[in-house]
């Protein structure tokens, strides 16, 4: 039997991830989350099965998920203090992880990235010794997210916007561009020492760079799924985060998905690659087309106080289109309307 390993399983990344993994494979996954941000996987798995062996929670009647409710560093510090402790003390024989999945990360929307920066930077923690553990149990393959925030900030700017290609991070390069705050420093250095994994360990990686990711259950800490809840009040005025012209390249997690499990097919040395539609929408378009699915024009209020980051963040999808021939499908009309939809029902209080 295999076993899949997924940090940070409980976020929204990690738990698309774990869906795809039960349609895509019959494998067992074991799901580490200590839930600081996540939520826990009775309030997303359909089938609510569960039992209890020790401290970990075992779900499905196919007994295919095992659940840790555990900081991920003590996981991996338990695995290499003794490499049977999963056989000892649940029965369980692993002798070599399938695929590793490393969502777990120190994240939150622009107010934690701005606002605690060094709390953020725990993330350089918690990478350090994910690495450090797949250097030693060389699972057969391994998947790192990266960030479109660890591109230079310099190539966003106002004046200066450009759709950004993976050459613009040259990590074997001399010269590195100014990444967006310790979040993009620490997906830089992770970039880094996937480099690394691959090279010196002889470890199967490849890391992507989503950019602004969304979907339908993604929490409102993020920026998609709050301007669906307004729009599904129809909130009047609509208050926007800065002038509202700032613009994002948003890409529906399917489509990450996707493309990510092809990736992990195609690429092995540490490649990063981006995962985007290629097209910049600013945040005032983006409430139009929330507004059109509301029915209603409502005037627009900036909040200038409020952290906004960098002016335009895009992507060039031209390196994945010949390398992997993957293209996104879900049109962004296509995608915002399945989260508005989950908006007006969650504000009728429907589940």
């Amino acid at each position: 039997m295999k076993y899949h390993l997924v940090s940070g399983a409980c976020g929204f990344v990690g738990r698309n991830t774990i869906k795809q993994l039960l349609k895509r494979t019959t494998d067992c996954v074991i799901m580490v989350d200590d839930l600081s941000v996540g939520t826990h996987p009775l309030t997303w798995l359909q089938d609510k099965t569960t039992k209890k062996i020790k401290d970990i929670e075992i779900f499905g009647k196919d007994e295919r998920l095992f659940y840790w409710k555990m900081d991920f560093r003590k996981f991996l510090n338990n695995l290499l203090e003794d490499p049977k402790w999963l056989e000892r003390e649940y029965g369980l024989r692993i002798d070599r992880f399938g695929d590793a999945f490393h969502f777990a990360a120190i994240v939150g929307g622009r107010a934690k990235i701005e606002g605690d920066p060094m709390a953020v930077a725990l993330d350089l923690s918690i990478d350090a010794e994910f690495f450090n553990w797949i250097a030693k149990a060389k699972p057969e393959r391994v998947m790192y997210p990266s960030s479109s925030a660890a591109y230079p900030i310099n190539m966003q700017t106002e004046s200066d916007a450009v759709a950004l290609k993976e050459a613009d991070i040259n990590i074997d390069g001399f010269v590195l561009g100014m990444p967006d705050l310790t979040y993009g420093w620490t997906k830089m250095t992770g970039e880094f020492l996937a480099k690394i994994a691959a090279r010196n360990y002889g470890i199967s990686i490849v890391c992507i760079r989503p950019f602004s990711g969304y979907g339908e259950d993604q929490d409102l800490t993020y920026p998609v799924p709050a301007i669906a809840a307004r729009a599904a009040k129809k909130e009047n005025p609509f208050v926007v985060w800065g002038t509202g012209q700032q613009g994002r390249d948003f890409v529906h997690i399917d489509d990450v998905m996707d493309c990510m499990f092809i990736a992990m097919d195609r690429i092995h040395d540490g490649t990063a690659i981006n995962i985007g539609s290629g097209k910049l929408t600013t945040f005032i378009d983006l409430i139009k087309v929330f507004s059109k699915f509301a029915d209603y024009n409502p005037t627009i209020k900036p909040l200038v106080d409020k952290p906004i980051g960098v002016h335009s963040r895009y992507c060039d999808m031209s390196f994945v289109k010949e390398k992997l021939g993957w293209e996104p499908r879900i049109f962004l009309e296509e995608g915002m309307k399945r989260v508005y939809d989950v908006a007006v029902r969650n504000v009728r209080g429907e589940k």
